[in-house]
């Protein structure tokens, strides 16, 4: 009966203490309200290149390879080109905006920190890219159907927000938002259409008086 009774016991506690962490699972990821836990995550990587100077700026063959870096990163709208140059050479930061006005893109004020130094007689560009991702996307760690607790399912948000991720054409604007007027290119294109359907029929004033005989 002592044997008996301590199996008993012990398979009580394992009972209460499965019903325990149960409990513990259905409370681990509530979620009661309506604003997803998954929410898009902005990161930032540096490229660096480091170039000759010269008090000219950049010879031919540095500009030259400085193209074929950024055609390499497949640089494009979002990136962000800073020059990290000691002398703070205008000829050099001339020659490198002249690079990138190619793809679009201009130079930024101030370049961020990055390893190692800058040797004498050169200038290093810098460029920043940002990715936006949803970490744990997709999630379906908890079945839905036991949902006591009136919670949202642990998949939720996560397809509008990695959409949003995949398709927001400058990540940094999912931080701080974008710094324009307003003025979107849609406006723009709209102001001809605006113009052509407002414009009126050339009959609408009638017919202009002509007369054959002469002054």
């Amino acid at each position: 009966m002592r044997t008996l009774t301590i199996r008993t016991t012990s398979a009580a506690a394992l009972v209460l203490s499965l019903a325990l962490g149960g409990c513990a699972g259905l409370t681990a990821k509530n979620n009661n309200m309506v604003e997803s836990i998954h929410q898009p995550v902005v990161e930032r990587t540096n490229y660096t290149l480091d170039l000759a100077t010269s008090p000219g700026g950049l010879s031919v063959p540095e500009q030259r390879r400085l193209a074929n870096w950024f055609d390499a990163l497949d640089l494009r709208y979002g990136d962000r080109i800073a020059i990290d140059d000691p002398l703070s050479s205008g000829a050099t930061r001339a020659a490198v905006e002249a690079v990138a006005s190619r793809y679009g893109i201009l130079l930024s004020e101030g370049a961020p920190v990055t390893p190692g130094y800058v040797n004498a007689g050169t200038a290093r560009i810098v460029v920043s890219r940002s990715s936006a991702s949803v970490p744990g996307c997709p999630d379906w760690s908890k079945n839905s159907e036991n949902a006591l607790m009136n919670e949202t399912s642990t998949n939720y948000g996560c397809a509008v927000n990695s959409n949003l991720a995949a398709m927001v054409a400058n990540p940094e604007d999912l931080v701080r938002g974008s710094s324009t007027t307003g003025q979107t290119a849609v406006m723009s294109s709209n102001k001809a259409i605006d113009t052509y359907r407002e414009q009126k029929p050339t009959g609408s004033a009638g017919l202009k008086e002509t007369s054959s005989k002469g002054n």
